[in-house]
C-alpha cells in the first residue's frame, strides 16, 4: 500500500456496527415516518447512517479538522480465522432483528452513493480492516479518527489515533480508554483476555471481570508475565484460575486481539474523499424518503433542491414518540459544564434562588443523604435546577473527617444549618402553583416529610420515561442520560465507593459534591423538558396522569406508615427453622452417604449425578451438573426422596433467610415497623414491586407462609383489613377475549374452576375429584401467561403429550380465548407493544425474534394486557381510596398484587371495608365497564394471616 503522509486524515467507520447499533437508536429516537418508508420498507438505521457519513465525512471537508480520506470497512458473510481458531466464537450471537436484515444492503448501497470507499475481505472481520488501515496510515504520518463507540477498537486508541462516538460527538482517547479497562489502550487486549466477553462467546478466565483483570495486568505489566508468575499470586482461587486455564486465556487473547496485517490490496488516492455524483446521491436520498437530508445534500452540492413528493405514511400504525437524535429533534441543550454549577453557601445567594424559582413556576429538586432508607436517612444536601446548565447545590449536612475544620475558615467547610434553608425552601415545596421535577421524586418526598415539609405538585422522570417506554428499557438516570442525552453523569461510586469501604455522602468535599448533586438536577431537568411532550405524541399522557403521578404521594405516605411486626414471632419461627434445616440436612447427608455442602450446586451434582448416579444429569458450561428447582422438582417426581428433601431444605433455608432472620433487621427502631419500598417502574405490566423488605412473595399456600404473615399485626386498639380482588385476572380476560360462558359463570357465582373442569373433561361439578378442578384451575390460570405444553405437564407432573391434549381441548371449549390469544400476539408483531384496557403500553422489542426469547415475548404479549390491566385497576383504587377514608380512623399500609391491607381501629372496620369496597370495584369507571363485574372480597385480624 502506498504510504499516507504528514497531514493526511483517514476517517474510519465499522459500517455493520454502526448502522446495528443505530437501529436500536432509530427503534427508540424516530417516529415511524422514519423508521420506515411509505412502502413499509424499514430505514431509520439507515437514516442515521447517512446523518453520520453527511456531517462527518462529507461536510466535514469545511472544518477545521476535515478529513482528506475516508473509508467503510464491511464484514462479510464468510467465516473468519477467528472461527476456525475457535468455533464457538460468535455461536451463540441471537440473529439480526427482521426489520435490521434489509437494512444492511441499504448501508452499502448508501455508501457507494456519498462516493465512499467500501472495503472488505472474506476471512477478516471489519475491525481487523480498520486496524490495519489505521495502523498504516499512523505510521507514515497521517492522523487517523475511528467514528465508532466499539470496545474492540478501543486498544487501537493511541498517539496520531483518536476514536469519536458519532452518536453523541464524543472523543474517546487514551484516558477514556483508561476509565473503562482501567489499563493503558495498548494493554486493553490482556484485560480482554482475562475478562472475556460473554457477547462473543470469548472465555476469559472464569471469575475474573474487568476490575481484577486491570488490577492483575497492572501489578505483573502484561499478560504473559502474569500468567508465567501467577504461582506468585496469594489468593487461592485467582491464583488456581490463571493456573488452570492459562491455555484458554491465551487463546482468548487470540481471538479479541485485532489483526493488523490484513492483506487488502488498496492504496490512499482509493481512499480520498470526493465529492459525491448528484445525480446517484440525490436518486439514493429520494428512493429512501429522507426529506430533510435530501435538501441538505443539494445545498451542499449547489443544485436546486429536487421536488419531493408527499409521503404516505407507513402501511401500520406505530408508536409515534420521537426521543431526539432525529434529524428534526436535535437538542438545543447547552454543553454540560460542571464548573458553571454554584454552591449556595451565602443567605443571599439562597434567597435570589427562591425568587428565581417562584418567578419560573418550576424547578427540578434533589436531595443527598446519609442513607437509601428515606426512614432513617440524615439530609445532606439539595440541589436544584432551573434551565439546562443552570444548577446549583445547597450543603446541609457535610462534616470532615477532622471534624476540628468545621470551625476552620477554609470555604470547603462553609455550610448553610439545614434548618435555615428548610425554612427558606419550605414555602416553594408545599406551593402548588410551583410544579417540582425530580426522578424517583418519592424518595425526595419522604425525605422532606421527616422535616415536615409536605412537597407537591410534583413530576417524575422516571415515571413519564416508564409510560412512554415500558418494557423497552431501563429507567434508572444515568440509563436515561446516556441515551437521551448523549452524557455520562459522575458516578456515585466515584465519589463514595463502594463495599464496606464506601464512605456516606456526608463525608464528601463539597465541591464534589457540588458537580455530582447539581448536574443530578440539571440532567432531571433536561429529560424533563425533553421527554414530557412525548406522552401526547404516544398517547400515554393519561397513563402518567391519572395511573403514575397521582400515586406517588398516596405510596410514599404507605411507605411511611409501615407495619407492625412481632419480632419475638419471627425469633421463634426462626429458631424452628433452623432445628428443621438441620434435621433435613442431617437425613440428606445420611442418604447421600457423606457430608457435603447442600447450598454448594457443584457438590450437589455430583452427589446426584456423579455418585447416586441419578438420571438427567446435565452439565453445564462451567463443568457442574445442572441442580436448578425444575430438576430436582423432576427427579422426586420419579420416586427419589433425596432431591425432595434438598427441595425442602432450601426452601426452608429461603423462608428463614429471606423473612423471618431478615424481617427482624427491617424493623425501624424509631417506629418499631417495617416499611418496605414501592417502585412504580418495577415492573413492564404495571405491577408495584415491594422491595427492602420484600413483602409480596410470601408464600400464601403453605403453612410456613402463614405463620410468617402471623407475625404482622395490629396497634393495640386496632385490626388489619384485605380486601382482596377475587380473580381479578380471570375476570378481565373474560371481558377482553369477550368470552361469554365466563362471565356467566362470574355472574352467577359459579366455581370457576369446577366449571371449566365439567365442560372440558364432561364431569359434573357436584362431588367433583378435587385433582380434576386442580387440573383445570392450572389451565385457567397457566392459560393467561401464554403457558406451553411443556409448562403445565411440569406444574400437573403430568406427561407432556397428556398436557398437550389438555390445552387442546380447553381451545376446544373456549374458542374465543385461542382467538384473543392470536389477536393479541398479531398486534404485537405489528407495533411491537401491547395495550391495557386504561391505554397503558407495554412494549415487546423481542417479539420479532426467533427462538426463546421470540417465543417468551410472544407468552409476555398474551399475558401483558391481562396483568397490565389488573394492575391498572388497583392503581385507580389506591388512588381514589386517601380521600375516601380520610374521615375513618385507618391507614392504608400495603399492596401485594390484587390486596390492600389496612390497619383501622376497632369501631370502624364495617367503615372501612364499605368504603374501600366501593372504590375498588368500581375502580374500572368511567374509563371502562369490566363484565363481569369485580369483586372484591375482604377480611379482618389482628394479624395478616387471620385477615387474609
Amino acid at each position: 500500500m502506498t504510504e499516507f503522509g504528514k497531514g493526511h486524515h483517514l476517517q474510519l467507520v465499522d459500517g455493520f456496527g454502526y448502522v446495528f447499533r443505530a437501529f436500536f437508536q432509530a427503534e427508540r429516537s424516530l417516529a415511524p415516518r422514519y423508521r420506515y418508508r411509505s412502502d413499509g420498507a424499514p430505514v431509520g438505521a439507515v437514516h442515521f447512517y447517512c446523518n453520520m457519513l453527511f456531517k462527518h465525512i462529507i461536510q466535514a471537508d469545511e472544518a477545521d479538522d476535515r478529513p482528506t480520506h475516508a473509508a467503510v470497512a464491511f464484514d462479510t458473510s464468510a467465516a473468519t480465522f477467528r472461527s476456525e481458531m475457535f468455533p464457538e466464537y460468535k455461536a451463540h450471537r441471537p440473529p439480526a432483528p427482521e426489520d435490521l436484515v434489509p437494512q444492511f444492503p441499504a448501508t452499502k448501497e448508501a455508501t457507494i452513493a456519498f462516493n465512499i470507499p467500501c472495503v472488505e475481505l472474506d476471512g477478516y472481520e471489519a475491525d481487523d480492516i480498520i486496524a490495519t488501515l489505521a495502523i498504516k496510515a499512523r505510521d507514515s504520518g497521517a492522523r487517523v479518527t475511528i467514528l465508532s463507540s466499539d470496545k474492540d477498537l478501543m486498544q487501537l486508541v493511541g498517539d496520531g489515533i483518536r476514536m469519536i462516538d458519532a452518536r453523541g460527538d464524543k472523543e474517546i482517547g487514551p484516558e477514556q480508554v483508561r476509565a473503562k479497562f482501567g489499563v493503558d489502550p495498548e494493554r486493553v487486549v490482556d484485560v480482554q483476555a482475562l475478562a472475556g466477553d460473554s457477547v462473543d462467546n470469548v472465555p476469559g478466565a472464569p471469575g475474573i471481570g474487568v476490575k481484577t483483570a486491570a488490577l492483575l495486568i497492572n501489578e505483573y505489566g502484561d499478560l504473559e508475565s502474569l500468567l508465567q508468575r501467577a504461582g506468585e499470586i496469594k489468593q487461592p482461587k485467582r491464583r488456581e484460575t490463571l493456573m488452570n486455564f492459562a491455555d484458554q486465556i491465551r487463546v482468548s487473547r487470540k481471538l479479541v486481539e485485532l489483526d493488523r496485517n490484513v492483506p487488502i490490496d488498496i492504496s490512499p488516492s482509493d481512499l480520498e474523499i470526493a465529492r459525491p455524483d448528484a445525480d446517484q446521491l440525490m436518486g439514493f436520498l429520494l428512493k429512501q424518503e429522507f426529506r430533510t437530508l435530501t435538501k441538505r445534500a443539494a445545498g451542499y452540492l449547489g443544485i436546486p433542491p429536487p421536488t419531493i413528493p408527499e409521503r404516505k405514511e407507513p402501511p401500520q400504525e406505530q408508536d409515534s414518540v420521537q426521543q431526539g437524535g432525529g434529524e428534526s429533534s436535535e437538542s438545543a441543550d447547552k454543553p454540560f459544564e460542571k464548573d458553571s454549577y454554584e454552591c449556595l453557601r451565602t443567605e443571599e445567594s439562597l434567597r435570589q434562588w427562591v425568587e428565581e424559582i417562584r418567578e419560573r413556576g418550576i424547578a427540578a429538586v434533589d436531595t443527598e443523604t446519609t442513607s437509601l432508607d428515606e426512614m432513617r436517612a440524615d439530609l445532606v444536601g439539595i440541589s436544584l435546577a432551573l434551565e439546562p446548565g443552570k444548577a446549583c447545590y445547597i450543603p446541609v449536612g457535610h462534616s470532615p473527617e477532622d471534624p476540628s475544620l468545621l470551625e476552620s475558615s477554609s470555604r470547603e467547610f462553609v455550610q448553610l444549618s439545614r434548618e435555615t434553608v428548610l425554612e427558606a425552601l419550605k414555602p416553594i415545596l408545599e406551593d402548588r402553583s410551583i410544579l417540582k421535577v425530580g426522578h424517583n421524586i418519592k424518595y425526595d418526598m419522604k425525605i422532606f416529610a421527616r422535616y415536615g415539609i409536605r412537597m407537591d405538585p410534583v413530576d417524575d422522570t422516571m415515571l413519564i420515561s416508564y409510560a412512554l417506554y415500558g418494557g423497552k428499557h431501563r429507567f434508572a438516570m444515568d440509563y436515561l442520560s446516556k441515551e437521551f442525552l448523549q452524557h455520562e453523569p459522575v458516578s456515585i461510586k466515584a465519589l463514595i465507593g463502594s463495599g464496606k469501604s464506601a464512605i456516606t455522602f456526608d463525608k464528601v468535599q463539597i465541591e464534589k459534591a457540588t458537580e455530582y448533586a447539581a448536574e443530578d438536577a440539571d440532567i432531571t431537568f433536561r429529560l424533563w423538558r425533553k421527554l414530557k411532550p412525548e406522552l401526547h405524541l404516544a398517547r400515554v399522557t393519561s397513563v402518567y396522569e391519572t395511573l403514575e403521578r397521582p400515586l406517588i404521594p398516596v405510596l410514599a405516605e404507605m411507605e411511611r406508615n409501615g407495619i407492625k411486626v412481632d419480632r419475638h414471632h419471627l425469633a421463634i419461627m426462626s429458631q424452628k427453622f433452623k432445628e428443621r434445616i438441620q434435621v433435613l440436612a442431617e437425613e440428606i447427608h445420611e442418604d447421600a452417604g457423606e457430608p457435603f455442602n447442600i447450598a454448594s450446586p457443584k457438590q450437589l451434582g455430583e452427589i446426584l449425578f456423579g455418585k447416586m448416579q441419578l438420571p438427567g444429569g446435565k452439565k453445564l458450561k462451567t463443568g457442574a451438573y445442572a441442580t436448578g428447582a425444575d430438576i430436582l422438582e423432576d427427579l422426586a417426581a420419579e420416586g427419589h426422596e433425596l432431591p425432595g428433601k434438598v427441595l425442602d431444605w432450601r426452601h426452608m433455608s429461603k423462608l428463614k433467610s429471606t423473612y423471618t432472620d431478615a424481617l427482624q433487621q427491617h424493623v425501624n427502631p424509631e417506629t418499631q415497623r417495617v416499611h418496605t419500598n414501592y417502585n412504580i417502574a418495577g415492573a413492564n405490566t404495571g405491577r408495584l414491586a415491594s422491595n427492602d423488605p420484600n413483602l409480596q412473595n410470601i408464600p400464601v399456600r403453605t403453612e410456613e407462609g402463614r405463620r410468617i404473615r402471623e407475625a404482622f399485626i395490629a396497634e393495640d386498639g386496632h385490626v388489619l383489613v384485605s380486601l382482596d380482588y377475587s380473580q381479578v385476572e380471570l375476570r378481565v380476560l373474560a371481558h377482553v377475549a369477550n368470552i361469554e360462558s365466563l362471565r356467566e359463570a362470574f355472574e352467577q357465582g359459579l366455581d370457576i374452576h369446577a366449571m371449566t373442569a365439567s365442560q372440558m373433561f364432561g364431569v359434573p361439578i357436584e362431588g367433583m375429584d378435587p385433582n380434576i378442578r386442580r387440573q383445570a384451575k392450572a389451565i385457567n390460570f397457566g392459560v393467561i401467561y401464554g403457558i406451553s405444553s411443556f409448562g403445565l405437564a411440569r406444574s400437573l407432573r403430568i406427561p407432556r403429550a397428556t398436557a398437550q391434549e389438555f390445552i387442546d381441548k380447553y381451545f376446544e371449549r373456549f374458542p374465543g380465548i385461542r382467538a384473543y390469544m392470536d389477536r393479541i400476539v398479531e398486534e404485537a408483531l405489528e407495533k411491537q407493544f401491547v395495550t391495557t384496557i386504561f391505554g397503558r403500553k407495554i412494549h415487546t422489542p423481542s417479539i420479532r425474534e426467533k427462538g426463546p426469547h421470540g417465543a417468551f415475548a410472544r407468552r409476555a404479549a398474551i399475558n401483558a394486557p391481562i396483568q397490565g390491566s389488573a394492575a391498572d385497576l388497583i392503581r385507580r383504587a389506591m388512588i381514589r381510596i386517601p380521600p375516601v377514608i380520610k374521615k375513618i380512623p385507618a391507614k392504608m399500609l400495603l399492596q401485594v398484587h390484587d390486596e390492600l391491607i389496612f390497619e383501622v381501629r376497632d369501631d370502624a372496620v364495617d367503615d372501612l371495608v364499605a368504603a374501600v369496597r366501593e372504590v375498588m370495584e368500581n375502580a374500572d369507571q368511567p374509563v371502562a365497564q369490566i363484565k363481569p363485574a369485580l369483586v372484591v372480597d375482604a377480611g379482618r385480624g389482628s394479624n395478616w394471616a387471620d385477615a387474609h
